[in-house]
């Protein structure tokens, strides 16, 4: 850290020194949301390569955000945050709340990415609307490139985890169906359009269980930003 230190006693400059390495910040969002396993974490930075993620879990630990823990029946290690880790929530939270009000809507949706997204419905995703059964809902963004044009989000109540996500076709039968362009759907999930809205202006197409379809806006989830109130131009 002393060589890219800024020379600076002021609290900014020394915490922009252990956050302000790319990508930190993003391994800490993924941690903060519960990620605690190297491949969970890939999950949610698929651009990010191995070998960077584990020198930023490395560099974490090392000044003390972050603790690794091997699992004694499988020898996998976990990453689990520290109080000092934990303390950094409303500071993430801020700066993506920050992101969503006042930077404009269209730059983030030049950065689709259906791995992604698919991954924050998975997590963030709502499952106190739908029956009590196992529910497989299949999404399809035709115009994404072959493997990962189609997913699968199963959710199960009785079931650990709750919701699943797959890539590949499960073999369920499929309660229901949505097309939808990956642009719409990201739009959707970050709270700049509604699935109703999405549907009137034909770029949602819905497919299967009516009281699935009539839910879709509850049980989705929507991202955590969402409900932040832009104050620039959509």
């Amino acid at each position: 850290m002393a060589n890219r230190g800024y020379g600076q006693f002021c609290p900014v400059a020394l915490a922009s020194e252990v956050l302000g390495t790319r990508w930190t910040i993003l391994v800490l969002r993924e941690l903060l949301c519960g990620s605690t396993h190297f491949n969970e974490l890939r999950k949610g930075l698929p651009r990010m390569s191995p070998a960077l993620l584990s020198k930023r879990l490395h560099e974490l630990e090392e000044t003390g955000l972050l603790v690794r823990r091997l699992d004694e029946a499988t020898d996998s290690p976990s990453y689990h945050l520290t109080e000092a880790g934990q303390d950094l929530l409303p500071v993430v939270m801020a700066i993506g709340a920050w992101g969503q009000r006042w930077l404009e809507s269209q730059l983030s949706l030049k950065n689709l990415d259906p791995s992604l997204l698919m991954w924050d419905m998975r997590r963030n995703l709502n499952p106190d609307p739908l029956p009590n059964q196992k529910i497989t809902v299949q999404f399809l963004y035709p115009e994404v490139k072959r493997g990962r044009r189609q997913w699968w989000l199963i959710v199960d109540k009785a079931a650990e985890p709750v919701v699943d996500l797959c890539w590949l076709d499960p073999g369920h039968e499929v309660d229901l169906y949505v097309v939808s362009d990956l642009r719409t759907m990201t739009a959707i999930w970050m709270g700049i359009m509604t699935v109703s809205q999405a549907i009137e202006d034909g770029k949602l197409e819905l497919n299967g269980a009516p009281e699935l379809q009539t839910a879709m806006q509850e049980w989705l989830g929507l991202s955590q930003f969402a409900q932040v109130e832009k104050q620039v131009k959509v």
